[in-house]
């Protein structure tokens, strides 16, 4: 029987991509948990079982004046996460979105986080491709 509760087909996706991406020490895992009204993001070390960075709506600092439930702290929460993990000394992540489509909030944030300076290689590549997207579009 298919699986209908939309939380249950989340964590299965979720656990289909976390066979296959695993943070080390070398490279975390940058993680997302989206609510109704509040994203929270975390870089996490799966090899000592431990987080080094978090970040999250529901902090005083990143509230804001609208909900915790937007795009806007989504940017919010992913240039404070990526600050947060280059003064730790880490400036390259595997990204896990989380099991949520990789749209939206989840994207504000991942290029949010590339823009303050997080796999710099990524957000490079990123921008010359727009260019040759829009000449083809």
């Amino acid at each position: 029987m298919a699986i209908r509760d939309r939380a249950a087909v989340r964590k299965a996706v979720h656990k289909r991509i976390r066979r296959k991406v695993q943070g080390t020490t070398r490279r975390p895992r940058l993680t997302i948990y989206r609510s109704l009204n509040h994203i929270y993001a975390q870089v996490v070390d799966d090899n000592e079982g431990r987080t080094l960075v978090a970040a999250s709506t529901t902090e005083k600092d990143l509230r804001g004046q609208g909900s915790g439930g937007n795009v806007e702290a989504a940017e919010r929460v992913g240039r404070v996460v990526a600050e947060r993990a280059l003064a730790q000394g880490i400036d390259n992540v595997v990204f896990d979105r989380g099991g949520y489509l990789y749209h939206g909030r989840i994207k504000a944030l991942a290029d949010a986080a590339r823009a303050a300076g997080l796999n710099k290689a990524e957000a490079v590549q990123q921008d010359e491709e727009e260019p040759r997207q829009a000449e083809a579009g």
